[in-house]
């Protein structure tokens, strides 16, 4: 079931996005990227969205921030939130299609909204 859900929400970030999947490190599979600034001075390249296939739960990055991100949250159905991660245990607890607007949500936010050059 685990590697069934990753590849749909391979192919979903991947369709949404419209950008290839990437590696980010050993297990983040990314699509898209921004460059990051950080008032330290501290900067670098990430995964503008992405996911995580991990044992217990399913890691997905970039959906939590965007504007309307919150009123998706409350429609999805079972989920964590952590610091920047969404954790689903399996995409048959929650919305589907409410998730591919979240994907485009947030893909839309990091990439044109939240990081303008």
């Amino acid at each position: 079931m685990r590697r069934t859900d990753g590849l749909r929400v391979l192919e979903m970030m991947r369709v949404t996005s419209g950008q290839p999947p990437v590696m980010w490190g050993p297990t983040i599979v990314g699509f898209g990227s921004y460059h990051f600034r950080y008032p330290t001075g501290r900067e670098g390249d990430a995964a503008a969205i992405g996911f995580s296939p991990r044992k217990a739960a399913i890691s997905l990055y970039g959906l939590t921030t965007g504007p309307d991100a919150e009123d998706l949250l409350s429609r999805l159905g079972k989920h964590r939130v952590g610091a920047s991660c969404l954790y689903v245990t399996r995409l048959a607890d929650v919305d589907v299609d409410v998730l591919r607007q979240l994907v485009a949500s947030g893909y839309h936010h990091v990439t044109t909204e939240l990081h303008q050059p």
